[in-house]
This record gives structure tokens, C-alpha cells and sequence, in this order.
């Protein structure tokens, strides 16, 4: 009997009380929750302004087939605990030698590329994200703000931490335009499926 998959889900909403206090996220991270677990898969989680342990993060990002980030955008990239938990489960992962081996490069092999000595291959890596930004505001070189980039490429800081280890990222969701005219209830609808596409899960 093989074991169940494991997805770890990181919610790393940070709140800010009678302004931002995590409703949203909290929604989409549930509604993963209840995605995986209804496929039968084992969900591990972390909610990162709660506290964690980097080694037990470390031994969650091991143990995982699929890894997402759940995250508002706040001033165009993740709250600022993300990139704190980022520096220290990732350094933790680099001392043990856990989730890679150097950068990949070597002296005696100078084809080899920066950014190729993970050992995290076979695993899965996917961004969640809320915007005030509408989607309008990407890939359309008219657009004053972000010149025709893509949300992939506004989120490349924090997908490049999994691609340097050795992990495949997977097209990201996005929910826009959150306080002025988006659509929250067709995106929460539709997160499963594109969870379903994403992971190719049946």
C-alpha cells in the first residue's frame, strides 16, 4: 500500500488589525485544504505569522510532493515575514544539505549553470495571490506600471527560492482588483479546478 501525497500548504499573510486581517487568504488557503484532502491527499500547513520552527519547515518541504504559497501582495511582493521565513528555513535547508548543494556550478565542469544544484526534483511549487492591482495591469505593454510583465514575472523573487532547488513552479492564481471591482467568488470558485489543471491531479 503506497502512502497519500503530501501538499504543504504556507499562509504567510501578515495582519494589520482593522485593515487587513487575513479573511481572504485564509478562504483561499481553506479552499486548497479542502481540494487536496478530498483527492486524499495528507495537507501540512504552516501559518507563518503564528511562528514555526525552520528545521520542522525544512522536514515539511522534504516530506511534500506539492508546496503553495498563499499570500497577499503587499507593495509587489509577499508581507515581509515571508522573506524572514524564507532566509531561514532556506539557510537551514542549505547547512543540512537538504535542499541543495551549492548553486550547482563547479570548477571542473563550467557548462554547468548557477542555479542547478538543488535536490528538491520531482516536487511542485505554486503562488496564490490577492492584488489590489486589476488584471488588466499585466502583460500589456501599454500599462504604465509594469510594462507588459506577467503576474510570473512580478513573482519571480519568490519562485526563484523553489527553481534554485530543484523544484518545477507551476503556473500561479491570482484573485485581482480586491477592493474595487474584482470577482472574489468566481476566483474561489474556480481555485479547484485550476489546482486540478495545475497539478494534473484526476
Amino acid at each position: 500500500m503506497t502512502s497519500a501525497k503530501k501538499v504543504l500548504l504556507i499562509n504567510t499573510h501578515l495582519t494589520y488589525p482593522n485593515w487587513s486581517e487575513g479573511l481572504l487568504n485564509d478562504s483561499f488557503n481553506q479552499k486548497a485544504k479542502d481540494f487536496f484532502i478530498e483527492k486524499g491527499f495528507e495537507v501540512l500547513e504552516t501559518k507563518v505569522e503564528n511562528g514555526y520552527d525552520a528545521n520542522e519547515e525544512v522536514e515539511k518541504h522534504i516530506e511534500a510532493d506539492i508546496i503553495i504559497l498563499q499570500t497577499p501582495i503587499n507593495w509587489f511582493g509577499a508581507p515581509w515575514i515571508y522573506k524572514k521565513y524564507v532566509d531561514e528555513v532556506f539557510n537551514s535547508g542549505l547547512q543540512s544539505a537538504k535542499f541543495l548543494s551549492g548553486d550547482g556550478r563547479t570548477r571542473e565542469d563550467l557548462t554547468k549553470q548557477y542555479g542547478t544544484g538543488g535536490k528538491m526534483e520531482g516536487k511542485k511549487f505554486m503562488v496564490c495571490a490577492t492584488w489590489n492591482a486589476p488584471k488588466a495591469s499585466f502583460g500589456d505593454p501599454s500599462q504604465t506600471l509594469f510594462e507588459g510583465r506577467s503576474t510570473a514575472d512580478v513573482l519571480i523573487q519568490i519562485t526563484s527560492n523553489y527553481r534554485f532547488c530543484g523544484v518545477e513552479t507551476v503556473q500561479d492564481y491570482n484573485c485581482f482588483d480586491i477592493f474595487k471591482d474584482g470577482d472574489i467568488a468566481g476566483d474561489l470558485k474556480n481555485y479547484p479546478n485550476h489546482l486540478q489543471k495545475a497539478f494534473d491531479i484526476d
